[in-house]
């Protein structure tokens, strides 16, 4: 009782690019994160939710961008 989908194929451009603008995101993050609270150093234990974010940011960003790349 499966019923027959259309299929649509995603372009891989997109994909790339959102993962590009990850990418972006988490560094974009990271500079205006230190510039607001004036600590660049995202170790210190008050900040690590911060670190968090720009982790998972910037590193599917990258991992993104390298499985969809041409």
């Amino acid at each position: 009782m499966v019923a027959s989908v259309a299929e649509v194929a995603f372009p891989r451009e997109i994909a790339f690019w959102f993962y590009a603008l990850s990418l972006a995101a988490g560094v974009l993050f990271y500079v205006i994160w230190g510039a607001t609270y004036g600590s660049w150093n995202l170790l210190r234990p008050e900040w690590v939710g911060a670190y968090a974010v720009t982790v998972v940011l910037v590193g599917f960003g990258i991992v993104g961008m390298l499985l969809y790349r041409r």
